[in-house]
């Protein structure tokens, strides 16, 4: 599991926001690795994400 599943999973529920604990429920991996993967994939602007809470709190989308 890695990057290609992460983003794979956030285009099959377009238009919808995830924080990392519910990617790493739903795809049955490691908090760790989802939030390595999502560190890459933000750089690359393959997903979008915004600031939630008051800590280092991030929801991920993919765009329509």
């Amino acid at each position: 599991m890695g990057q290609q599943d992460i983003y794979d999973y956030l285009k099959k529920n377009t238009g919808k926001w995830f924080c990392s604990q519910e990617l790493a429920s739903a795809l049955d991996i490691s908090i760790g690795s989802v939030t390595m993967s999502l560190k890459k994939l933000r750089k690359t602007d393959m997903v979008e994400h915004r600031k939630v809470g008051f800590r280092n709190g991030y929801e991920y989308s993919v765009g329509k």
